[in-house]
């Protein structure tokens, strides 16, 4: 293998269009293969653009009751700070 079959974390982030901290939660957890080379973790290129390797970074789509959990935080977050946003919003 040679340097360019390689990706970092960022790199893969980049490709992917997630996080840095997402690619890395998987690599730490061993779902996205990886070597560690000092500090830095190089994930083979092949495993970033598989279409099932993607799949496993970005996840599915949020259940039902996840949904409704962040709509209740947006709606509490909008009725305790909704005037505040609204200035924030005109600056």
């Amino acid at each position: 293998m040679t340097y360019s079959e390689f990706v970092s974390i960022t790199q893969a982030a980049r490709i992917l269009g997630v996080s840095r901290q997402a690619v890395y939660k998987k690599v730490k957890s061993g779902k996205l293969p990886s070597i560690k080379i000092g500090n830095t973790y190089a994930i083979p290129r092949e495993h970033i653009v598989t279409g099932a390797k993607i799949k496993n970074i970005k996840g599915g789509p949020l259940k039902k009751k996840v949904k409704d959990e962040i709509i209740k935080a947006a709606l509490k977050t909008f009725k305790e700070y909704g005037e505040v946003l609204r200035k924030l919003g005109n600056e």
